[in-house]
């Protein structure tokens, strides 16, 4: 890391918006703390409530003027290096089919930073074949996350069919959660938010479903109902 006190550019760039003291001796400035100055300082210079996270590249050089250029600079080169990041890990996209042999490679080997949900199915089982739907929508919309399914006695040999549906949910090759048999899917008629939501809980999809959508339709049922009683 280079020494904030040293007299380059980019220091004299970081002291001029106030983002890191002036040239002093004493205790060198540590890089978590630049990056938390750096941060802190483009939370200040957000305008109008607009969220810096949510603009497109186009959008903050709408956003930038000379005031606020260096900061604008630093964080689209910020957004940059994460697109390019996510670009790399998006390379899923479908569902893919494995048997037994495959199981190492394609789950245990995933990769760094890969996380693989794989669902243990029968054909014949209703809510494996919705299950299954979800997962074929799910696939595209998180392309970085690697979904996989596999008939569940081709993958176990002898698994019971009271354990389906099966998801085992993996990062970096661990396991970290399993959802086994129809009752920790509570319902046949499971949705495309709920099931989401199940899997966001893991930590497997970023969703911005952060409430249960069946508690929240029956809460709106609930709600409907007093204001009808109250007429």
């Amino acid at each position: 890391m280079q020494n904030p006190n040293e007299d380059t550019e980019w220091n004299d760039v970081l002291r001029a918006k106030g983002i890191i003291p002036p040239k002093k001796d004493g205790p060198e400035i540590t890089e978590d703390q630049i990056v938390s100055l750096l941060e802190d300082t483009i939370t200040e210079k957000t305008k109008d409530g607009v969220d810096l996270d949510k603009l497109n590249l186009d959008e903050l050089d709408e956003l930038e003027d000379s005031e606020d250029e260096s900061v604008i600079n630093a964080y689209r080169e910020k957004r940059i290096a994460e697109m390019k990041h996510m670009l790399e890990r998006a390379k899923f996209g479908s569902v893919g089919e494995i048997s037994a042999q495959d199981y190492v490679e394609e789950v245990n080997k995933a990769g760094k930073e890969i996380w693989v949900v794989l669902h243990l199915y029968k054909q014949g089982i209703p809510i494996c074949a919705l299950i299954n739907e979800h997962l074929r929508y799910l696939a595209q919309k998180y392309p970085a996350v690697k979904f996989l399914k596999s008939i569940s006695t081709t993958c176990i040999p002898n698994y019971p069919d009271r354990n389906l549906p099966t998801i085992f949910v993996y990062y970096e090759g661990d396991l970290k959660k399993q959802l086994v048999g129809s009752q920790d899917f509570r319902h046949v008629d499971l949705s495309l938010e709920e099931f989401e939501y199940m899997l966001g809980k893991t930590g497997a999809v970023p969703t911005d479903i952060k409430e249960n959508p069946r508690r929240q339709i029956r809460d709106k049922l609930f709600s409907d109902l007093d204001q009808a009683n109250d007429w």
